[in-house]
């Protein structure tokens, strides 16, 4: 299915020119390299390859053009050919020489030779010799049948002669590039860091280190000079001679990351319930995550309970088990100690689910809470909470929290992750589970051998069930006994919302045992992958399919040390049965009455599957040869070593399976593995009846070799093992082929996006283009998918998700296609990054597509055995070394030779165990049909003769069982070793010694060791001579086996530690060849170095592989190092190779050491800093007395030194800090390595650039770029605005204000008064006013950023969606929102704009440390962190944070020696500073510290009852101050609003810890979290973040400005430490500072009124602009609170909550700062509310009349205000209300206390009687009414309730015939009133409950009257309760109904008799009859007997 140009030479070329040519076919061209400086032929010799998707029509034209090629100009064509491809249809094979025509068509004498070869997707084409085919053993009737497609398993023509055993290369020249043509281009193994893979960048004669001219060039000549924006990089899928298709890349991180456990913390808060369904209910949450349960406080009679109560639960798990628990939040009713309560509702989510939400968490969203037991039932109302998951490292950034405002929108903040529907509806999950195979023999008790040895019966021992876990239940199939083969046919069914939140379905087969169930293996089907929720999608469907369960190995010990592989957690390392099971969903139909509501698991029999409905059973061929077995272990090298290859059971030599027993085949069946005759190894030598092969699954044990202290080899030299096994499995391969089709797109791609990024961070030029050329290539991948995967035959055995899956991947790629190609055109230099995230995404989605959850074969597992143990294995998926006819399809590692490291199984291969390689193997695997085994050897390198076993010798098709290598070639590696950086410390000093070992095939050589250094710098050549390897010349050129280089730590005692590996693959020089460039001598390159998982550093090196021609070792090219002697036989890298080096000179600042650790015990007391940077160095001044002064007395010294041109290759600059002690001791104390000097790199500035500086006036224009809210608040500071913020309100705003004035001046009472009301009253302003006001605007800018975010992506992704088509379009729809939002923004109520008229000053509230916002403060600073001891082995023990000993502050400055003059030349340009001009001196200072805490926010509980005592401790230097007795009691928000006062000395004490600890009455004080702050970056930052400047200026009031200098003192000092001109105050307001001209007002109004004249204004205003000066100017920090993470050392790396607060620092020497501001919390204020219950009407009936049977109601209405019920009022009650009146006039009276901020009331209470003290809660304002039915002997009943936020609340209705559950139901659209504005409010509300059917109803009205008042109001005009004085309320006029009875007897006696009683008299009348006739029966019976006796 791909056309393939060979082009050979173009002869005849006229003048002497640099030749390139190019090909095309349908749209797609590749380029030939460049030929240079050829005169009259240029020979090409390339091949070219198309793959094709639809057959090629005889008259599509090939077109190739040749060049003249240009590296500056565009190319210039020399002549076209152009060939109609129709006899290359019909025959398959051309070749052709002809001339080339120019452009009139006439033809020239320059003439081409190429060779095309095409073949068909239907294989039609070609001839094939009969040789070609296997002979079929066995009966031919099932090969006849087959499909063309299986038959034609060979390229046509891939060997020019068919018998030519495909190991013996055969000769002719055109075969070298024809062998393998097939697999695109090999990455030349850049491995470790995926730099710009070797060929993608360039043909073989391109430099490997790209510069910018080659790109250009490249560039120039693909785009034949088109426009830039549109030129693409391909990687060029030309088969040139550089390109590898034999090997495949290793992957070389080594340890399994899945399975280790770590850290977790789930944190959710319960916030409150509402609309829970009940009548007057006490609920109670239990939280439950696992196995953990947590319960919140009880509340009283109410549907919508207020908790705000926060669980924490920590967890040290390997993240699947995490992200398999279940969160479980369930609503329970009536809960105390001895009853266990009703349950409401549940909720259900696991804990994988909130992992994957933005941030990792839900905040402040509403869960849905639905009645497992019920299905038919609706919600039972919902739970407002927020759910985080935190693990190591994650943090979570929680949005801001204040007080809560926003509008209670349930349904649109529904706790779902996105894309799940809010009507879940109940779903059946219906896992069938069929039958089991190949289960492991379990006879692991001793009883079962015992058994044996008595009986000798061999029962099978394995009593299998199945159990399956989903959603928090488990369900589990009958048990099996005794059976390996268990058939169960049974049914498990789960119900479950759908769709689900759970995303696993956990299948285990398990070994029943009176002991304790084993599990034998695990499966997790992952629902997001059996399903698909787009409107195309499909419900899960899975099966019916084999599943493979891996685990442990199958040897039965009594103890399973890897039994956890079982359990599912970790890699498999063998296989371990596998289990045939379907699973399919259906949706409920919860309105139907037959169904079965109970959610509980049933377990049911199944029908049992036809047997060939996973696929028709094939014969599979695998075959394997061991081409190498180097660094095997030392500990295992004594013994005689082989390997095991196994695919499922077969070829496993303990329990292994032979073929399926015949007899099977012909029923049919689908071969079970049934045990037939077990053949053992011993069979190897006889072939089996009628010449068919025994598999040979092992390699004969050999003893290894050593190669060198730790490591030994296996002596294969030309004699390489192989193995094959025959196996038997249902044909799927259609599933792993579009598996493999999509992963090779995603390589593709992955290795593109690398390239791209690797080209942005090495800073080469023209990223896009590669970025386009990714594009182009995902396009064309796509779109090659569809048409492969469309042909898919429809075989019977496809199942629902096959079919379903397919249609979805197609829809999925070619809309990807699509995407990519608009994208493509997108991609602009300015648009790449955003662009490289969109097509990041594509490659996650492909990732996640191509994994296919039907598995089909085995994965193949290849063990090293030692002396029969199983000592270390690797895992190759199926999927990998598949075998196809179709290119793309082809497994990526088949028929190629993969280096694998063997790894050990299980929990061993943790830790620095797993790092070291066990065996480093060479294997070459190839798997396929038996039938399609022909060319099984093809991708071997050549040059073997097979040997077979005896029975096989004269077959040619039967494999063999070693090669025997006749050809080999013999080189000569150089490794330059040039230098490493960052590596590994291994050593307690915090150092290494390290030094590197290079493995090149069975050889090994080491660099030197380099003490004492993380950054060693080697300059070392090793040389292997005599390498052998084995096969063709030409192919090593391709194709050199990898170099593995590890980097050890050299100990004095005991063996090396390891520290890192990493690959690399060499450049090679055929004898033939010339050494020059391009290729040679070759470039330094890094190389990512792994240690693990994680990165260990980089090593700088260049290996070229050199062959050693038939001339010796005389023709290589000479070593020209410079010759130092001095280094005895070391070689130095030679020069060619080694950087170009110039002269830079490093300046270091050296300021102070801070915060200096002991070492070994001792003090350090006289410290002194060595800076190193290549082999130069200068050392600092020495500290004489660390304790009186930590700073340097000589702050600059400089030292030259050579550095390489090249910034990239910079070496590192190491800092070091010893301690000097007397006798000239030194002892070090720690090292920081700085590893990029780029950042300190000093470029002169341009000339240029600086011009526009200085010329002209530029007016700065005042207003802020973010419009916030939908007020811009502009700052316009105009002569009579008192110097506040004016907030300037939109047009439609104002508009809407005329109108209101116009209309409400005349009416009063309308809008217009309103407004004025609020101005605010200064004096009433707080601080708090500006903090909560500035907490608003900075939510309100994050909303906007999401939108302004949400509404780009959307655009974005219209535009893709959409092409060019539709780009009119998405701009109209675009468009569309936005005119909604603005509607809704003029529906909106009044509200917001009513509150933002107050005219409040704002500070900034950044929500992170403001060292985040300004860069740490290192803009001249710098601290480095000094490191010592090792790093911990596992991620868990050592952090960073423990190595860190101390800090050294100073800084860096790096430039190339002689600076330009006029640097130099400057004004007060001091030499002793070089450039570090302009320093402040580092003299001890004092400074007066003044630290402000406002509040912390969700601390870590830390006492039992979930909950925290916080108080504030404080530490600077000396000063240590606890604030223990101001704890707050029971508080995770605590407000402090608290400033402590603190004189220090910088620098002895800088480090300030702010910490908030738990208060306990016993015991100590717990720490529940720190921050650290250091001052004195803060103190000397440009920023200037000692005091914050204010938004404006004012003398008095709650903004006073707090800084002792003011703003003209502090501008005019700024001007003069930044050398800028200024500043100048104008007339009119105007101030110039440099070039800069700033306007403003100029008057300040004092406490009393009067105004006066005043710069500070202007002042003010240049000093919030200072980041517009040009050179001096930068951010200044404003006035503002900051966020701190509270941290733990404990629990490192998770936030333990978060404190707001801020920091002001003082010069002691200046002036002293006033008072500090007062930020002490609002008092709340207290109010009194008076509630009126005048009337009551329509409240239901619910009594019977005892005497007239009339319905009527005792009403009383009950009202409480705080939280729970403890305040509750009655009214007296209404007795006997017939028609649901009720009258009262009764008077409510509740004092509260009130916080208007927070809009909470504030209640303190003890929480028991065993509290120590009272605990403060804040609860929302809400007034709960009830109306209740009295009765006097049984429980009240409860008939209705209405809630009233005081805040928001309805207004009443005018009378009660207007008042209707609309008021409840529908608030949104209603007019909302607030008691704190109205003061008063009289009218009618409903009161409301729910019926039978949960619907709400209207059961009652109230009218009443609510009044406000403050406490000394409430004083001045007291009023009684009840009805009682003063101001006592009338007495309400009652109809008297209660005797009615009396007044009216006769009705009342009919009524009694005939209705009430009338049955009851009947009933007592017979009863009276019946006694009668029993008393005289027995008075008679007596005398009757005697008579009857006697005779008488």
């Amino acid at each position: 299915m791909a056309l393939q140009l060979q082009l050979r030479t173009v002869s005849g070329l006229r003048g002497r020119a640099d030749r390139i040519a190019k090909a095309a076919f349908r749209g797609l061209s590749f380029y030939t390299r460049v030929l240079e400086s050829c005169e009259d032929e240029a020979r090409f010799e390339e091949t070219f390859r198309w793959p094709v998707a639809s057959n090629i029509d005889g008259n599509e034209i090939l077109e190739v053009q040749v060049f003249n090629y240009s590296k500056v100009f565009t190319n210039r064509l020399i002549g076209t050919f152009r060939m109609v491809l129709q006899k290359v249809v019909e025959e398959g094979h051309v070749e052709v020489t002809d001339t080339l025509i120019d452009d009139n068509n006439s033809a020239i004498q320059t003439s081409i030779s190429i060779e095309i070869r095409y073949q068909a997707q239907d294989g039609t084409v070609g001839t094939w010799s009969d040789k070609e085919f296997l002979e079929t053993p066995g009966p031919r009737s099932e090969g006849d049948s087959r499909s063309p497609l299986e038959t034609d398993s060979l390229l046509p023509g891939l060997r020019q002669s068919s018998d030519v055993s495909p190991g013996k290369s055969s000769q002719q020249p055109a075969d070298r590039s024809f062998r393998r043509a097939g697999k695109g281009v090999f990455s030349a193994m850049k491995l470790g860091k995926a730099r710009p893979t070797k060929d993608d960048h360039r043909k073989q004669d391109e430099p490997a280190v790209l510069e910018a001219e080659d790109l250009d060039r490249k560039a120039m000549r693909l785009g034949g000079g088109l426009d830039p924006d549109t030129i693409s990089l391909a990687s060029v899928t030309a088969v040139t001679t550089n390109v590898s298709n034999k090997r495949s890349k290793p992957d070389i991180k080594m340890e399994p990351s899945a399975g280790r456990p770590m850290d977790y913390q789930v944190s959710i808060t319960i916030i409150e319930a509402r609309q829970l369904v009940g009548l007057n209910m006490d609920p109670v949450v239990c939280v439950e995550v696992g196995e953990e349960k947590k319960y919140t406080s009880m509340k009283e009679s109410t549907n919508c309970p207020y908790y705000n109560e926060y669980f924490v639960f920590d967890f040290h798990v390997p993240p699947d088990v995490m992200f398999d628990k279940i969160i479980k939040l369930s609503v329970i009713h009536s809960k105390n100690l001895l009853r266990s309560g009703t349950l409401v509702g549940s909720f259900k989510m696991d804990v994988g689910t909130v992992y994957t939400q933005p941030e990792h968490q839900f905040y402040h969203k509403w869960a849905i809470l639905s009645d497992p037991e019920d299905l038919t039932a609706g919600l039972k109302g919902y739970l407002k909470c927020d759910i985080a998951v935190v693990g190591k490292g994650d943090n979570i950034k929680t949005p801001h929290k204040a007080n809560e405002t926003e509008e209670d929108d349930i349904e649109g903040n529904l706790l779902l992750p996105d894309g799940v529907p809010a009507e879940r509806q109940w779903a059946r999950f219906y896992i069938k589970i069929y039958r089991a195979e190949g289960l492991p023999r379990m006879n692991t008790s001793i009883m079962a051998n015992v058994k044996k040895a008595l009986i000798g019966e061999n029962k099978d021992l394995v009593d299998p069930y199945v159990q399956v876990v989903f959603a928090g239940q488990k369900g589990k199939t009958s048990v099996q006994k005794s059976s390996y083969e268990p058939l169960w046919n049974e049914q498990i069914i789960f119900t479950e919302m759908f769709p689900p939140l759970c995303k696993r379905i956990k299948v285990q087969i398990r070994d029943s045992d009176k002991v304790n169930d084993v599990a034998i293996g695990t499966h997790f089907i992952d629902l997001r992958k059996i399903s698909n929720e787009g409107d195309k999608g499909y419900l899960p469907t899975f099966g019916p399919t084999w599943v493979n369960m891996y685990g442990s190995t199958r040897n039965y010990t009594l103890m399973d040390e890897h039994q956890e592989l079982n359990e599912g957690l970790g890699e498999g390392v063998s296989f371990r049965a596998r289990l045939l099971m379907s699973l399919a969903v259906e949706i409920l139909d919860t309105s139907n009455p037959e169904i079965n509501s109970s959610t509980e698991v049933q377990v049911e029999q199944a029908t049992s599957v036809a047997d060939n409905c996973t696929g028709k059973m094939e014969e599979f061929f695998l075959f394997g040869a061991f081409l190498e077995a180097t660094m095997i272990d030392r500990k295992i090298g004594d013994k005689p070593i082989n390997f095991e290859v196994t695919i499922g059971n077969y070829g496993n030599q303990i329990d292994g399976t032979a073929k399926p027993v015949l007899r099977r085949k012909k029923e049919g069946g689908d071969g079970d593995e049934e045990e037939s005759e077990l053949l053992q190894n011993s069979s190897e030598d006889e072939g089996g009846e009628d010449g068919e092969m025994v598999s040979v699954s092992s390699s004969q044990p050999m003893k290894p070799l050593v190669t060198d202290r730790n490591y030994f080899h296996l002596p294969y030299l030309e004699n390489k093992p192989c193995i094959y096994i025959k196996s038997w499995w249902q044909d799927q391969r259609r599933r792993l082929y579009n598996a493999n089709i999509m992963d090779k797109i995603a390589d593709k791609l992955e290795e593109g996006l690398n390239d791209v990024q690797e080209m942005i961070k090495t800073e080469k030029p023209h990223p896009e283009r590669r970025l386009r050329g990714v594009l182009e290539e995902l396009s064309s991948g796509c779109l090659r998918f569809v048409t492969l995967a469309d042909k898919d035959q429809h075989h019977s055995s496809r199942t629902r998700l096959d079919r379903e899956r397919l249609k979805s991947c197609m829809r999925e790629l070619e809309n990807m296609g699509q995407q990519a190609t608009t994208l493509r055109s997108q991609v602009k230099k300015n648009t790449m990054k955003d662009k490289l995230k969109l097509v990041q995404n594509f490659l996650q989605k492909l990732r996640f597509l191509a994994d296919e959850p039907q598995h089909t074969i085995p994965d193949i597992f290849i063990w090293m055995m030692s002396n029969n143990k199983r000592i270390a294995y690797a895992r190759v998926p199926s999927k990998d070394i598949l075998y196809s006819i179709v290119d793309e399809e082809m497994g990526k590692d088949c028929a190629k030779v993969k280096t694998v490291f063997l790894k050990l199984p299980g929990k061993r291969g943790f830790g620095p165990a797993g790092w070291t390689v066990q065996a480093k193997m060479e294997i070459y695997l190839w798997l396929g049909l038996n039938k399609q085994r022909k060319d099984f050897l093809s991708g071997l390198p050549c040059g073997f003769e097979e040997k077979k076993i005896a029975r096989g010798q004269n077959l040619p098709s039967f494999p063999p069982i070693s090669l025997l290598y006749t050809k080999k070639q013999v080189f000569q590696l150089r490794a330059h070793m040039y230098q490493a950086r960052s590596l590994f410390a291994a050593d307690s000093s915090g150092l290494s010694d390290p030094f590197a070992r290079v493995f090149f095939t069975s050889q090994s050589q080491c660099t030197e060791v380099l003490n004492e250094t993380l950054c060693p710098t080697w300059d070392q050549l090793l040389v292997f001579d005599n390498v052998e390897l084995y096969g063709e010349a030409h192919e090593m050129r391709d194709d050199p086996p990898i170099i593995v280089i590890e980097i050890y730590d050299q100990d004095t005692v005991g063996k090396a530690d390891f520290m890192g590996r990493t690959f690399a693959k060499p450049v090679v020089k055929m004898s033939d060849e010339q050494y020059c460039p391009p290729r040679f001598p070759p470039q330094l390159e890094y190389y990512q170095i792994y240690r693990g998982n994680s990165t260990a550093g980089d090593l700088l090196a260049a290996f070229e592989l050199l062959q050693i021609g038939p001339g010796g070792k005389s023709d290589l090219p000479p070593i020209d190092g410079p010759t130092d002697m001095d280094r005895g036989p070391i070689l130095p890298v030679p020069l060619g190779i080694r950087p170009v080096l110039s002269k830079y000179r490093v300046e270091i600042l050296f300021w102070g050491l801070r915060d200096l650790k002991r070492v070994n015990l001792a003090q350090v007391d006289r410290p002194r800093v060595d800076i190193e940077c290549a082999g130069k160095g200068v050392q600092s001044a020495l500290i004489q007395n660390y304790k009186k002064n930590p700073n340097f007395s000589t702050l600059v010294k400089w030292f030259e030194v050579d550095l390489p041109e090249n910034e990239l290759l910079h070496p590192p600059l190491n800092i070091r800090v010893v301690d000097c002690r007397a006798f000239g001791r030194y002892t070090l104390v720690g090292s920081h390595a700085v590893s990029s000097l780029r950042k300190f790199i000093y470029r002169p500035p341009d000339k240029k650039a600086q011009h526009w500086n200085m010329t002209g006036e530029i007016v700065v224009n005042m207003e802020p770029e973010v419009p916030i809210k939908k007020m811009e608040t502009m700052v316009k500071l105009e002569a009579n605005s008192e110097a506040v913020v004016k907030v300037d309100v939109s047009e439609e705003e104002k508009e809407k204000k005329k109108k209101k004035k116009k209309g409400g001046g005349g009416g009063g009472g309308g809008g217009g008064e309103e407004v004025e009301e609020e101005e605010p009253d200064e004096s009433m302003l707080d601080w708090w006013s500006k903090y909560f006001a500035s907490i608003e605007t900075m939510k309100e800018q994050l909303r906007q950023q999401e939108a302004a975010a949400a509404e780009a992506e959307e655009k974005e992704e219209m535009e893709i969606a959409e092409g060019f088509k539709g780009q009119a379009k998405s701009k109209e729809k675009s468009k569309a929102p936005k005119d909604d939002k603005k509607k809704k923004q003029q529906a909106a109520p009044e509200l917001p704009e009513k509150k933002n008229k107050q005219k409040i000053d704002e500070l900034k509230v950044f929500n992170k440390e403001l060292e985040a916002e300004f860069d740490n403060f290192e803009d001249w600073l710098h601290t480095f962190n000094l490191l010592r001891g090792k790093i911990g082995d596992n991620d868990d023990n050592a952090t960073e944070e423990e190595r860190i000993v101390g800090r050294f502050k100073g800084s860096l400055c790096v430039y190339k020696v002689p600076l330009p003059d006029d640097i130099t030349k400057e004004a007060g340009y001091d030499p002793t500073f070089g450039m570090f001009q302009g320093i402040p001196s580092n003299d001890p200072i004092n400074v007066l510290v003044r630290v402000y805490i406002v509040r912390a926010t969700d601390l870590h509980p830390a006492d039992i009852n979930g909950k925290a005592d916080p108080y504030i401790a404080i530490k600077l230097g000396k000063t240590d101050i606890k604030d223990k007795e101001n704890y707050i009691s029971k508080q995770l928000n605590p407000v402090f609003g608290k400033s402590f006062d603190i004189e220090a000395t910088f620098p002895m004490e800088s480090m300030l810890t702010v910490a908030v600890y738990d208060w306990d009455l016993v015991g100590t004080d717990d720490l529940i979290g720190e921050t650290k702050i250091d001052l004195e970056n803060r103190y000397y930052s440009k920023h200037r973040a000692t005091c914050g400047v204010s938004q404006t200026y004012s003398i008095h009031g709650y903004n006073v400005w707090r800084d002792p200098m003011k703003p003209s003192q502090i501008l005019s000092k700024l001007c003069k430490e930044g050398k800028v001109d200024g500043p100048h105050f104008g007339p009119g307001g105007r101030v110039k500072v440099a070039n800069r001209v700033f306007t403003g007002p100029t008057e300040i109004e004092d406490e009393n009124g009067q105004k006066k004249q005043t710069d500070e204004h202007l002042a003010l205003t240049v000093l919030r602009h200072w980041e517009d000066i040009p050179r001096a100017g930068c951010k200044l920090v404003p006035e503002h609170v900051e966020t701190r993470p509270l941290l733990n050392p404990d629990k490192p790396g998770i936030e333990q909550g978060r404190l707001e607060m801020w920091v002001d620092m003082f010069p002691m020497d200046m002036p002293a700062p006033g008072p500090a501001t007062d930020i002490s919390p609002r008092k709340p204020k207290k109010y009194e509310l008076r509630v009126i219950v005048w009337n009551t009407d329509e409240v239901i009936l619910e009594d019977d009349d005892y005497f007239t049977g009339e319905k009527s109601s005792d009403i009383f209405v009950r009202g409480w205000l705080k939280g729970q019920q403890e305040d509750k009022q009655d009214t007296d009650v209404h007795y006997h209300s017939l028609t649901g009146e009720g009258n009262f006039n009764w008077r409510y009276i509740f004092p509260f206390d009130y916080l208007t901020a927070e809009e909470k009331i504030v209640i303190s209470k003890k929480e028991s009687m065993f509290s120590w003290d009272e605990t403060e809660y804040k609860i929302p304002a809400r007034l709960t009414l009830q109306v209740w039915d009295a009765d006097h002997f049984s429980a009240d009943d409860f008939l209705g309730a209405i809630e009233l936020d005081l805040n928001r609340f309805p207004r009443g209705a005018k009378t009660s015939k207007l008042c209707s559950l609309e008021m409840v139901t529908n608030e949104a659209e209603l007019p909302m009133v607030s008691i704190f504005k109205q003061k008063r409010v009289k009218g009618w509300w409903p009161f409301v409950a729910r019926d039978e059917n949960d619907e709400l109803e209207v059961t009652g009205k109230v009218e009443a009257e609510l009044h406000l008042l403050t406490a000394e109001e409430a004083e001045k005009s007291p009023a009684g309760l009840a009805r009682n004085e003063p101001d006592p309320l009338e007495k309400p006029n009652r109809p008297d109904t209660s005797f009615i009875w009396f007044l009216n007897p006769l009705k009342s006696i009919k009524y009694l008799i005939c209705t009430r009683y009338k049955w009851l008299i009947i009933k007592i009348v017979l009863a009276l009859l019946l006694l009668i006739m029993v008393a005289l029966f027995l008075y008679s019976m007596p005398g009757y007997m005697v008579k009857k006796l006697l005779g008488a």
